[in-house]
């Protein structure tokens, strides 16, 4: 399918993803090991981004795809980033029971 629009897959794109998503993998195992306070929710969710990106834009051929393609992907990530900032914003206004979490 990806022939058709004038790119021929290799494998080394691939692999590349794969090792990167191998790496992220690991890293987000040594950072649960680890406690960074508040952070540990910002940084774990940023690698989980950064890994359903690599999916989405090589593994799914989104990147080499029409542009009706990647305008419904990306529509699915803003839904997903309004859904985690309504979360957020959600978690972060609940007042007293936020303060024990802060060390407050």
């Amino acid at each position: 399918m990806a022939a058709e629009h004038g790119h021929t897959p290799t494998i080394k794109p691939y692999l590349l993803v794969f090792a990167a998503l191998v790496v992220l993998t690991i890293v987000t195992w040594g950072v649960a090991l680890v406690d960074f306070g508040w952070a540990n929710d910002v940084i774990a969710l940023t690698i989980a981004v950064t890994k359903m990106l690599l999916v989405i834009l090589f593994f799914m051929h989104v990147r080499h795809s029409t542009r009706l393609t990647k305008l419904t992907a990306l529509a699915g990530f803003l839904w997903l980033a309004i859904m985690l900032l309504v979360t957020m914003s959600d978690y972060l206004t609940r007042g007293s029971q936020l303060l024990p979490v802060l060390g407050k």
